[in-house]
C-alpha cells in the first residue's frame, strides 16, 4: 500500500498547524517524521487516520482519496499504534489482540475460529503466546506495547501509523519494539522522538518545523549538522556506527563548544 499527501493544510481557530504538506510513501517503506515538540507531527498523523479532517488538501491510499472510505473501510487499510494505545482497560491479552479484528466483523458477531487463529499468530510474532490469558494491565510497558503491535497485526493491514510508540520505554524495549516493527516488512509511517532510533530504522525521514516540511530524504540527508542547528537549536557530532553502518548522533552541550 502507498500513501500520498497532496497540499494538506490544517487550521484550528484560524491558527495554521500544518501548512501545504506534500509527500509520498511508497509500498514497503519505513518513513519517520521528526521535529521539535509542537511542530505538528501528531496532528499530521491524526489527519491521515481520520481523527482530524484536513482544512484543505487530500490524502490518497493507493490513489483513492480517503474521504471515499467509511471509518470501517479505512480501518481495513490502516492500523495505528500510539504511546498509550492500550488505555486503562483490563481485558485478557488475547481479547485485547482480537479487538484488532473489529473492522472485519459485524457488530453482533462472535469471535470466529479464523479470528482466533489470526490473533494467536499475531501474538507469536511479538513473542507473547505464553501470556495470552494474562491480564493486559499485569504487563510491563514494553510488553503492553508488544500486545498493541499484535493487535495492529491482527488487523491484517499493509500500512501502520505509529505515534512515538517507544516513547517512555527503556532502551531495551525501544529496540525490541522497533526490531519487531521492522521485521514485519510492511509500509510504516512513524513519529519518532529519538534521532538515533530514527537514523537506525527508517528508510526515509520527513523533518517538520512549525507545520512546514523542512527536509525529506534519507536519514543521512535529513539529519545534518545544519538541520540540527537550524531546527532544534543544538550542535551535534555525526559519525557512522561501525556495527550497523548507520548514522550515529552525538549531542554537544554548550559548555564543550568553546573547548
Amino acid at each position: 500500500m502507498k500513501l500520498k499527501i497532496e497540499n494538506l493544510s490544517f487550521e484550528i481557530d484560524s491558527t495554521m498547524i500544518l501548512n501545504n504538506i506534500n509527500f509520498e510513501i511508497k509500498k514497503g517503506e519505513f518513513v519517520g517524521i521528526i521535529g521539535p515538540n509542537g511542530c505538528g507531527k501528531s496532528t499530521l498523523l491524526k489527519n491521515i487516520y481520520n481523527v482530524l479532517t484536513p482544512t484543505t488538501g487530500k490524502i490518497f491510499i493507493d490513489n483513492i482519496s480517503t474521504d471515499k472510505f467509511s471509518s470501517k473501510e479505512l480501518a481495513k487499510k490502516i492500523s495505528t499504534l500510539t504511546q498509550h494505545s492500550g488505555g486503562d482497560f483490563d481485558f485478557s491479552i488475547i481479547d485485547t489482540v482480537l479487538m484488532g479484528r473489529y473492522a472485519h466483523s459485524s457488530m453482533f458477531s462472535s469471535t470466529s475460529k479464523k479470528d482466533l487463529e489470526i490473533g494467536e499468530k499475531a501474538l507469536e510474532k511479538v513473542g507473547l503466546s505464553h501470556f495470552k490469558n494474562r491480564s493486559f494491565l499485569s504487563l510491563s510497558g514494553g510488553e503492553q506495547q508488544r500486545v498493541m503491535i499484535a493487535r495492529a497485526i491482527a488487523g491484517e493491514n499493509d500500512f501502520f501509523i505509529l505515534d512515538e510508540p517507544t516513547n517512555h520505554l527503556d532502551i531495551r524495549y525501544q529496540l525490541e519494539i522497533m526490531d519487531i516493527m521492522r521485521s514485519l516488512d510492511i509500509t510504516m509511517f512513524s513519529a519518532i522522538h529519538d534521532m538515533n532510533i530514527a537514523a537506525t530504522y527508517c528508510d526515509k525521514l520527513i523533518l517538520l518545523e512549525k507545520g512546514n516540511i523542512t527536509a525529506i530524504g534519507t536519514p543521512t540527508e535529513v539529519l545534518s549538522k545544519k538541520n540540527f542547528k537550524d531546527v532544534f537549536g543544538v550542535d551535534v557530532y555525526l559519525s557512522k556506527n561501525p556495527y550497523t553502518n548507520k548514522l550515529s548522533i552525538n549531542y554537544i552541550p554548550k559548555e564543550f563548544l568553546s573547548k
